[in-house]
């Protein structure tokens, strides 16, 4: 991939007519906001927490008490926000195989050409350019990990 300017072209015929547009990527990021705003945390939170839009929690454990039964073969969101910038995470909530193309992660915010994607998401991204910058606006708040402890 290297550091030069790349363009991810989103699975290119797909995405031109799904309307989504080219997106940037520098290095391990993407630097630019999708919506050209930033997202709300609060509603981020919420997608993270809902099973049935995100599934974050299928795979995550995230500072998200009430709810039960998270997983554990993703990285702990505890403490992201720490770790990664809101670029970053950008990415990896993007295409995550961008930087992985091993990874198990889904890309949310790209046309998937698989047989194997659901019904509900054929010819059209997981989340939309605000669900994405939702997320990125949440995950940048998770400062601490579960023990209180900055990472």
């Amino acid at each position: 991939m290297g550091s030069l300017l790349t363009l991810l072209a989103l699975t290119a015929p797909a995405a031109a007519e799904a309307g989504l547009p080219p997106v940037a990527i520098r290095g391990d990021a993407i630097p630019t906001s999708l919506t050209g705003a930033p997202g709300d945390p609060a509603r981020g939170r919420a997608i993270v927490a809902d099973r049935t839009k995100g599934l974050c929690l299928l795979c995550h454990a995230a500072p998200i008490p009430e709810e039960r039964f998270q997983g554990d073969i993703g990285p702990g969101l505890a403490g992201v926000g720490a770790r990664l910038s809101p670029a970053q995470l950008r990415l990896r909530l993007v295409d995550g195989q961008a930087l992985n193309p091993d990874t198990i992660m889904p890309s949310y915010y790209r046309i998937d050409p698989s047989p194997r994607v659901g019904a509900a998401f054929a010819g059209k991204p997981v989340l939309d350019a605000q669900g994405i910058e939702d997320v990125v606006a949440y995950l940048a708040t998770l400062r601490e990990t579960e023990e209180g402890q900055r990472p």
